[in-house]
């Protein structure tokens, strides 16, 4: 025991002496010092900012190579490699103005660069710049990237669609691990809240090379909370209240960092009312409550930098049906879901002489139940009743359906020693996840499921600014299901069990040049899969979420497709212009379809399989005129056309969609920062490319206004946005809301303010 306790301390002195260090000084293109650069270190979630002279230091850093980024408004964005061989090193930078925006580092691609060197196009976005948009939730703000949209039910419960591709198509990230939810279904939202991350990167075309089954249409990558700056301490808290939904968020959070420890916790509360239509009725139930909780705790020396996290998210959403008379209840009538996901990760990363290895461990907990409404607890929907009451009978009452999904998750990259012009990694991801039922009745069955891929990427540079970048991966999918027999009414509902195995090579290649010395290319074609889900292969019963009787079918096969992708930019100090267009060619895609038949009341869907092709792009530009500084012109058209093999059009394809915005930016002196004001319209065509059992909608345009700033007073910063939403208040229905089949309207003019403060 005694050797033991000598080696750890032996250890421990050696990790606090063998320190490497960083510092210089950032200045502008006139040599004066830059004051509050941030100095970013990605993969040890590790940073600082500059003095007012410029200086920097960074302590307690890896003998291996690092990636540092300067990141500061109003310049461009720098990401410099640097092999720390000394203990000691110095390194001095010159920042270049930038009109446009600051750019970011990619960190859902493995090689982790700066957007213009990817050979992936990505698109990232902030929750700040999500909140000056006036997004009233998480998935609303993605739905304006170019390209994605969501799949709602009400304002409560939406689900992301890249490029006309959803559910378990889109693999989603959270903490560095894979979002696992019951994710098949379209009536419950994601679980995460924008209090527990820092931005999203969403990946557009198949990404099965990195990811594995179910990214087959794209991922969105969550990237967690950041940490404070070394040696600092931070408090924050946010509130915002929305006029339409009667609703508030309330946010809070605290973080201090030192040279080797740093910590953070963060909590909020959403609370939301059901929401208004233009002629001052409400949709009943569309009203939702939800609570989340984070916290995080890291450590990094010379050898290691590990980061744990920690996520709970619970959340009551009802399950609207129809329109009604103004009310100003929040808490959910039946049917209504109850909603806990819990999640744990582990990201460590160990640096090795001239290499390194990632590794991410997660285990998520999730707890889904449906409350349904019995036929004999219907009531007048004009009587003055206390649907407070609902909840209250809790305790008596029996979820229809009970879900438990457990998953635990890894991965682990051995990043090869980098050359001068090469990087390559090999790695290994898997889960192995277990789904049991408690409910009163059964949808999919208890089941276990087990996944494993193997895979090699690698990126090569050349001499003339282009990059080359491919892979291949083997994945390998067991499905085992139990047999259930459930006595439901007068009818049997028979779950036989299943054994299935599911195998797939996935590969990828692309390519970025520049083209005519000013156009940034890139090619990329790539192949991606999906295995059938439990819910496609399984069902038997009534998914009260869908509001229908839903059959599966064992004999389904795995999904295959083959995307190209082509991405131009044409960018200059004042003008940007881009075009990206794909073609997407799917085997045996996998939809669900109406029998015309009848069981327990409700319409039957079983799913189905058909050849089908998407196609289709996005297209924009930014103009800032010279000598205008302070005024910004945008606009993007999004277009995506999907069809099976034998000519009829794909379920759920989103409308062709034109988005315009004027914004200005100004400061004042020194008590108020990035101000600005924006005016958007955004304009959905109509859409009468739709399916057998859909319905075409009409097109609308929606004006929304938006202004903001950030007042420095005392040393304490608050950020205020105003935001109002549809300010016309326009009467219209989205082709993607799950109530157009009831012809219920999405949600009229809604006014949303927003305060953050942080010390």
């Amino acid at each position: 025991m005694k050797i033991y306790l000598t080696l750890f301390l032996v250890a421990a002195s050696y990790i606090s002496i063998a320190q490497q260090k960083i510092s210089g000084t950032v200045t502008n293109n006139h040599n004066k010092p830059l004051f509050g650069v941030e100095v970013f270190v990605e993969e040890l979630q590790k940073g600082t900012s500059t003095d007012e002279n410029g200086y920097y230091e960074l302590t307690n850093l890896p003998n291996n190579t690092i990636h540092l980024i300067y990141n500061y408004l109003g310049y461009e964005t720098q990401i410099k490699t640097i092999a720390l061989k000394n203990e000691e090193t110095v390194f001095e930078i010159i920042l270049e103005d930038a009109v446009f925006h600051m750019e970011e580092i990619i960190i859902s691609t493995p090689f982790n660069k700066l957007q213009s060197e990817n050979v992936m196009k990505v698109d990232k976005i902030t929750v700040q710049q999500l909140k000056t948009k006036g997004a009233a939730t998480l998935i609303e703000g993605v739905s304006l990237i170019p390209g994605v949209s969501q799949v709602s039910t009400g304002t409560g419960i939406g689900k992301p669609v890249i490029r006309g591709l959803r559910g378990n198509r889109v693999l989603v990230y959270s903490q560095g691990i894979r979002l696992e939810n019951q994710q098949f279904g379209d009536e419950h939202g994601l679980g995460v809240d924008d209090a527990s991350i820092e931005s999203i990167e969403v990946i557009k075309g198949p990404a099965s090379l990195l990811y594995g089954s179910d990214a087959l249409g794209g991922v969105l990558y969550f990237t967690p909370l950041k940490f404070a700056d070394e040696n600092t301490f931070n408090v924050y808290a946010n509130q915002t209240y929305f006029t339409n939904t009667d609703g508030s968020n309330t946010s809070f959070g605290v973080k201090q960092s030192y040279n080797s420890w740093k910590f953070l916790a963060s909590g909020a509360y959403n609370s939301h009312g059901d929401y208004k239509i233009p002629d001052n009725k409400s949709v009943l139930n569309t009203r939702f409550n939800e609570a989340i909780f984070n916290a995080a705790i890291g450590f990094n020396s010379n050898l290691i930098s590990s980061v744990a996290r920690f996520n709970f998210n619970h959340s009551n959403v009802g399950i609207p049906e129809e329109i009604g008379a103004e009310n100003t209840f929040k808490t959910p009538m039946l049917p209504y879901q109850d909603l806990t996901n819990k999640s744990v990760s582990l990201n460590t990363i160990f640096y090795l002489n001239n290499s390194k290895i990632s590794t991410v461990f997660g285990y998520t907990k999730n707890d889904r139940k449906e409350f349904e409404e019995h036929h004999d607890e219907h009531a007048d929907d004009d009587d003055d009743h206390d649907d407070h009451d609902d909840h209250q009978d809790d305790e008596e009452l029996h979820p229809s359906l009970h879900l438990k999904l457990n998953t635990f998750s890894y991965d682990a990259k051995w990043h090869l020693p980098k050359t001068k012009n090469f990087e390559g990694i090999f790695g290994v991801q898997g889960m192995l996840q277990n789904n049991s039922n408690y409910g009163e009745e059964i949808l999919i069955p208890d089941a276990t499921i087990n996944d494993i891929g193997l895979l090699f990427t690698g990126t090569y540079d050349f001499k003339n600014n282009s990059n080359l970048q491919g892979g291949i991966r083997f994945d390998y999918r067991a499905i085992d299901t139990e047999e259930h027999i459930i006595q439901h009414e007068d009818e049997l509902h028979v779950f036989d069990a299943l054994d299935k195995n599911y195998e797939n090579f996935s590969a990828s290649l692309g390519y970025k040049t520049t083209l005519f010395k000013v156009i940034t290319s890139r090619f990329n074609a790539a192949t991606g899969f999906k295995a059938p889900n439990l819910a496609e292969l399984t069902s038997n019963g009534v998914h009260h979420g869908s509001n229908r009787f839903e059959i599966g079918n064992p004999d389904l096969k795995s999904e295959r497709n083959v995307q190209l992708d082509v991405a131009l930019e044409y960018d200059t100090k004042h003008f940007e212009l881009f075009a990206n267009g794909f073609y997407n060619y799917i085997d045996n895609y996998i939809f669900i379809n109406p029998t015309g038949d009848f069981e327990d009341g409700y319409d039957v869907y079983k799913y189905t399989q058909e050849n089908a092709e998407l196609y289709g792009g996005e297209f924009g530009f930014h103009l800032h005129p010279h000598p205008l500084d302070w005024l910004h012109l945008q606009s993007s058209y999004e277009t995506v056309i999907g069809k099976q093999s034998n000519g009829d059009y794909l379920p759920l394809i989103p409308a062709n969609k034109f988005i315009n915005t004027i914004r200005t930016e100004f400061n004042i002196k020194d008590w108020l920062n990035k101000g600005f004001a924006a005016i958007t319209v955004e304009s959905n065509l109509e859409q009468n490319n739709v399916s057998d059992f859909e319905t075409a909608t009409e097109g609308y345009s929606l004006l929304n206004i938006g202004a903001g700033a950030t007042f420095v007073v005392s040393r304490i910063n608050f950020d205020v946005s105003l935001n109002l939403n549809n300010a016309l208040d326009k009467t219209y229905i989205s082709h993607l809301s799950r109530l157009k089949a009831n012809n219920i309207p999405n949600i009229g003019r809604n006014f949303i303010a927003s305060v953050k403060f942080k010390l």
